[in-house]
């Protein structure tokens, strides 16, 4: 069986999204949606689908199985909440909402309607995360000790410019931290385990005319005991690979964009020289560190071929709902703490209002 793919949101990660879905097997980019209909239209010409005009119409085409959903952040609730009731699965860009009450409403109206969510997290499928994942769940580290996120990322004032939703709370639903390092912060949540306690500094420090941050550093304790760190910022010219680190009392790995970079462990096995090995011969490009326009989309790709044998095995997808919510919620943790200036906990009692993050912004 194909199964048919719509897009809603046709900006600039839509092409990432049809050339993803054009290198699955058995999936077919059908329809595309915008508000603005010569998005839309200017999508559907060059990758050979129909464009819609109407949302309601287009969720209506019974060709259309599976909805991939990539408006502004905080904009994914009311498409994918009406892809739910149509009875079409969804697969929603990161974050997956900017609030823990709209991805609650998301998530809730994917089971009412027994349809698959999927979080958009394509790094979790590079080879270089699934190694480490492996050595975490073998026990490799040891006892985990420290984890940590670092994404110095840049950012021109015209890419804040060039959109009036980037850098607002309202659709950005906040800056370097939501938009930029929410892949990472989900790496780091799926290999040390749930955050229990965040402190945070937050600031906007070069850029103008954005009321979210550029700038935040966190403090984490993990619910194990670990403890992490978490910079983001797209205020580092010229821009740098993003890292990942994980330590032990029995091994260290570090990822350096999607290569690994450090691999050490007290007791060697034999796949360890062919992983250092490997890791030597491989060089990332720049990814994302300087122009958003600079990824790849093969992540997304695994990641589309995964929703689809969770579609027809009937099992959750790798990234769900609740793992996507998960990030959000220690995001929204973080910036709380930075407001406040008080260590937070976790699960958060509610939603940290849209008034609190801005002002923590001007931190």
């Amino acid at each position: 069986m194909t199964y048919g793919f719509a897009i809603i949101g046709c900006g600039m990660i839509s092409k990432f999204h049809a050339r993803a879905i054009a290198e699955v097997r058995g999936a077919k980019l059908v329809a595309c949606y915008d508000r603005l209909t010569q998005l839309a239209d200017n999508l559907a010409a060059e990758f050979g689908c129909r464009a819609y005009h109407d949302l309601d119409a287009m969720l209506a085409d019974e060709n259309v199985q599976v909805v991939v959903i990539g408006t502004p952040s905080g904009a994914h609730m009311e498409p994918a909440v009406a892809a739910a009731k149509a009875g079409k699965h969804a697969i929603v860009e990161k974050p997956l909402e900017i609030t823990l009450k709209r991805c609650d409403k998301i998530i809730d109206a994917c089971r009412a309607s027994k349809v698959t969510l999927s979080t958009i997290f394509p790094s979790r499928f590079h080879t270089s995360v699934v190694e480490i994942k492996r050595a975490v769940e073998a026990g490799r580290f040891g006892r985990l000790t420290v984890g940590d996120a670092c994404v110095k990322w840049y950012r021109t004032q015209q890419y804040y410019d060039s959109g009036k939703w980037r850098g607002t709370w309202e659709l950005d639903g906040g800056g370097a931290l939501m938009n930029q390092a929410v892949h990472s912060v989900d790496l780091l949540l799926w290999l040390m385990g749930p955050v229990a306690e965040v402190t945070a500094h937050a600031a906007t420090l070069a850029h103008e005319r954005i009321a979210v941050e550029d700038t935040v550093v966190a403090t984490l304790k993990f619910q194990s005991g670990a403890l992490g760190v978490i910079e983001a910022t797209t205020a580092a010219y010229p821009g740098y690979l993003k890292r990942i680190e994980i330590h032990g009392s029995a091994g260290s790995a570090m990822m350096e964009e999607e290569d690994i970079i450090k691999w050490d462990f007290a007791k060697e096995q034999k796949r360890d020289a062919a992983i250092r090995e490997a890791a030597a011969a491989r060089k990332s490009g720049g990814g994302g560190a300087s122009d958003p326009a600079a990824i790849g989309h093969h992540g997304h790709a695994l990641q589309f071929r995964d929703v689809l044998d969770a579609i027809k095995k009937n099992r959750p997808p790798l990234v769900d709902g609740p793992q996507g919510r998960q990030a959000v919620e220690t995001i929204l943790a973080i910036y709380k703490a930075a407001e406040t200036g008080k260590a937070v906990k976790l699960p958060l009692a509610g939603d940290p209002t849209l008034r609190a993050r801005k002002t923590a912004a001007k931190g």
